[in-house]
C-alpha cells in the first residue's frame, strides 16, 4: 500500500516533465519557423527589387533598340564559293573549296561509314548464329503447329461423321 501512494506523485511528475519538454520543444519550434519566415521574407524581397531593376533595363534596350534602325548582319552564302573578286554578295567572304567539300562530301560518308557498321555487325558470326538459331526455332513451332491443326481437323471431321452417321 505504501508503494501505491508514491507511485502517483512520481508517475504525474514524469507526465509534468514530458508534458514541460514538449511544450519547450513546440516554443522552439516556433522561434526556428518565425525566423525562417523573416529570411524568406527578406529574400522575396531582394528578388523583387532584382526583377524591378531587369525589367528596367530590358525596357530601356527595348526603346533603344527601337530607335535605332536594324543593320543586317553580313550572310555567308556557299553559292559564292570559291568565286574572286566582286561576283560574291555583299557582305559575304567567299568561302574556300575545302569547306565546301566537307559540307558536300561529309554527311554522306558519315551515312557510308554508319552502314558499313551496321552491314558488318549484321554479318558477324555472332549474328548470324543467332539468327539462325531463331530460324530452326521458328521452323520446329510451325511444323508443331501444323501436326496440331491436322489433328484437329481429322477430330472435327470424325466428330461431324459421327454426328452424321447417328
Amino acid at each position: 500500500m505504501e508503494t501505491g501512494v508514491w507511485v502517483a506523485p512520481a508517475v504525474g511528475a514524469a507526465l509534468l516533465l514530458i508534458l514541460l519538454g514538449v511544450l519547450f520543444a513546440v516554443a522552439a519550434s516556433g522561434r526556428r519557423t518565425a525566423r525562417a519566415l523573416a529570411a524568406s521574407r527578406a529574400e522575396v524581397a531582394a528578388l523583387n527589387a532584382r526583377v524591378n531593376v531587369l525589367s528596367e533595363q530590358m525596357e530601356l534596350t527595348r526603346l533603344v533598340a527601337a530607335a535605332s534602325p536594324v543593320v543586317p548582319q553580313s550572310a555567308y552564302v556557299i553559292t559564292t564559293a570559291g568565286s574572286t573578286g566582286s561576283d560574291h554578295a555583299p557582305g559575304a567572304e567567299p568561302l574556300a573549296n575545302r569547306v565546301v567539300l566537307s559540307a558536300t562530301v561529309g554527311e554522306p560518308l558519315v551515312k557510308l561509314v554508319a552502314l558499313g557498321y551496321g552491314v558488318r555487325r549484321a554479318l558477324a558470326p555472332q549474328t548470324r548464329n543467332r539468327i539462325a538459331f531463331e530460324m530452326r526455332r521458328e521452323v520446329r513451332r510451325a511444323r508443331k503447329q501444323r501436326k496440331r491443326d491436322l489433328r484437329a481437323g481429322r477430330r472435327a471431321e470424325a466428330t461431324q461423321a459421327a454426328r452424321a452417321a447417328a
